[in-house]
This record gives C-alpha cells, sequence and structure tokens, in this order.
C-alpha cells in the first residue's frame, strides 16, 4: 500500500482532478473513458472542466500496488488505499479499479484525513456513546454504498480508543480511516489482499491475537458471517457492515447467507450475539449543493427483539421500532420527519424516505 514516504508515481492530470476533489469537498472521483472527471459532490455529480479521459489504461495502473497488479492485469477489481502529499497535507483515499467494455475505470473515493466527530456527521452523540460502552456482542451498520457505514465504524472504535485499555483489531478491505495513538489501546489494522487473504481469515487468526474490539469492514459471505456471531458469543466486542435497506433488511440478509437449512439455528445464534443494528440513509439538503443529512434507524436488542429474530418473524420489528422508544429505538420515518421539521430537508425528499407520509406532520 502507498504511504507518504514512498508515494506512488501519480500522473499529473490525476494530481490534479485529487487535488479538485478535495478542495471541493467531493466525496467520489469517477475516471471512465469517454466522459471528463466527474466528482460526486453532496449527492450531485458535477463534471470538471477537462476534456473526456481518452486513455485510462496508462493513467490508472500508476496507481495500483504491486501485489494488485496481475489481478488487474487479468482483468480482475481491485481496492486499495492510496495516500498522497496533496499541497503538504497527508490526503487518503479508497481506490476501485475496475474493467468495463474491457477498458479500465476507476472510482476514487476522499476519505477525511481525521476521524470525523459525531455532530460533524450528524450521528446521535447518545447513540455512539451507549455503542462504545457496550463490552461484547456484534453491532451491525446497514445501508446502501456511500451512506457513511464506514464513518460510524470509525467514529464509535475511536471513542473506544480514545478511552483506553483495549485491545483493537481492524480488517478492512482496503484500510480507510487510521487510528491514532492513543494511551492504553493497542490497534492493528490489516488490509483484505495485503496482510490478510480474507475478512475471515483475519477474523479467524485475529482471535489469536488478544483482541478486546473487532472491526470487520464488511460481511459478504457466510463464513465470516459464522465467525462474527462466534466472536461476539466468545466475549468480544465486534462492529461490522452490511448492505441492507433498513434494520429489518439487515437481520433478514444475515441470515440469508446461510442455506436454508440451518438459518434458524443461525437465528437462534443471531438473536444471542446481536446488540444493536444501525441502518443509515444520507438524504439530499433541502438547500441544493449542501452537506446531506443523516437518517438514522436505532435498533436494540431488546427481548421482543431477540424473540423476533429467533422465531423469523422480522415484520414485528416495525412495531418494536414504533413501540421501543423508551429503549432508545429510532425508526427511519422517526428520523426524517426530525429532519423534515427541522427544514433540513425538502418534503419531497421527505416523502420518498418514509413508509407513512402522515407521520411528517405529527
Amino acid at each position: 500500500m502507498a504511504s507518504p514516504t514512498d508515494p506512488p508515481a501519480v500522473p499529473d492530470p490525476l494530481l490534479e482532478w485529487l487535488a479538485a476533489a478535495v478542495k471541493s469537498g467531493a466525496s467520489d472521483l469517477h475516471l471512465v473513458r469517454g466522459y471528463p472527471p466527474v466528482l460526486r459532490v453532496h449527492g450531485d455529480l458535477t463534471e470538471l472542466p477537462a476534456p473526456p479521459i481518452t486513455d485510462t489504461d496508462s493513467l490508472l495502473p500508476a496507481i495500483c500496488p504491486a501485489h494488485f497488479a496481475a489481478r488487474l492485469r487479468d482483468g480482475g477489481d481491485v481496492d486499495f488505499a492510496l495516500d498522497l502529499d496533496l499541497g503538504g497535507r497527508r490526503q487518503r483515499f479508497r481506490v476501485n479499479l475496475f474493467h468495463a467494455g474491457r477498458v479500465l475505470a476507476g472510482c476514487l473515493r476522499v476519505i477525511p484525513p481525521a476521524i470525523p466527530s459525531f455532530a460533524w456527521a450528524e450521528f446521535p452523540d447518545e447513540v455512539g456513546e451507549r455503542l462504545a460502552d457496550l463490552r461484547d456482542g456484534l453491532v451491525i451498520v446497514g445501508g446502501a454504498t456511500g451512506t457513511g457505514k464506514s464513518t460510524t465504524l470509525a467514529m464509535v472504535v475511536n471513542r473506544i480508543n480514545a478511552a483506553g485499555g483495549c485491545r483493537i483489531l481492524t480488517v478492512e478491505d482496503p484500510v480507510e480511516y487510521t487510528f491514532p495513538h492513543s494511551h492504553g489501546s493497542v490497534v492493528t489494522q490489516r488490509e483484505v489482499g495485503a496482510d490478510v487473504p480474507t475478512f475471515a481469515d483475519g477474523l479467524r487468526s485475529g482471535l489469536r491475537q488478544d483482541p478486546d474490539v473487532i472491526l470487520v469492514g464488511e460481511i459478504r459471505d457466510r463464513e465470516t458471517a459464522q465467525m462474527a456471531m462466534t466472536a461476539a458469543e466468545t466475549g468480544h466486542l465486534v462492529f461490522t457492515t452490511l448492505h441492507a435497506r433498513d434494520a429489518k433488511g439487515v437481520v433478514t440478509r444475515y441470515a440469508d447467507l446461510f442455506p436454508q437449512d440451518v438459518q434458524r439455528d443461525v437465528r437462534g445464534q443471531l438473536a444471542l450475539s446481536l446488540r444493536a443494528v444501525i441502518a443509515q440513509r444520507l438524504l439530499p439538503a433541502a438547500t441544493r449543493g449542501a452537506k446531506r443529512h443523516l437518517a438514522v434507524e436505532v435498533l436494540w436488542n431488546t427481548h421482543p427483539v431477540a424473540a423476533a429474530i429467533r422465531t423469523g418473524k422480522v415484520e414485528s420489528i416495525d412495531n418494536c421500532l414504533l413501540t421501543g422508544r423508551a429503549d432508545g429505538m429510532v425508526g427511519f420515518d422517526e428520523s426524517v420527519r426530525r429532519l423534515f421539521q427541522g427544514r433540513r430537508i425538502s418534503q419531497e425528499v421527505a416523502e420518498r424516505n418514509v413508509t407513512d407520509p402522515t407521520a411528517l406532520w405529527r
């Protein structure tokens, strides 16, 4: 993986586009042959004032780490982190290089230079504090791509790190945020493909590294899902992400990673090991071009929730979210309503993101 002390030979046009992405506050830079460089700024796509790209095959391989070069040449996708010095400041990017129509393309995500605060991310501080205070169990953050799942995990784990006294292990693809040294804590961050072959391998060997807290970048397969539950059951606090629309979808999709004949046992194990599910959406601001706002669904694993998971009656989770406010539950309808009534999102956006539009006026 590249580092500020061993910088890759980044072509000048790409350096200019990356600098523009950072300066404009973009989340991503898209590089596709036949298009100009395109930024995503607060959810909107914006073309840079440059001609269409004609040759990605010489532009993008220059930044690919040597240990991924063969996979890229063979037509595979690669994910890695890129560290650069831009104007005297260290800047980190998450890079995905891929082929489309046998032509190389890339998406480079801008990683903030420091782990954000809960206030900046608009993540409820009381929820973050409660997650950081957990001693063991499984916490899953769900949402679509680009909804801030990795940022949420980084903020919570960084709070644990700052409190001290914890051995923290992360397994990521690639490593995005880097955690600062904190007195009394020890953090090791392992990158899939560079430090360890797979998430499951990182978890398996990680259990022999005396961890208190384990961050698994994403649950993608049955083996990783099983090992995450096992680690949570054996006294570790495990944080991970899963692509799903809402908290109920996270529970359903987790079980669906397993064959039908063992899903009943998996639901029973999940009901015991799960501590919380956080689902996220980033919604366009009422003012065009302004920073997007975070809507959060918070599901704590209370006795009714555990019963719903164990019996497979996940539809009752919606009712738990409505009736569990005293336990700290928040449904998407409530979170969106607060954003709408605070005039941070438009009525049109709010209505698209609630199951019951009348909830917006309560």
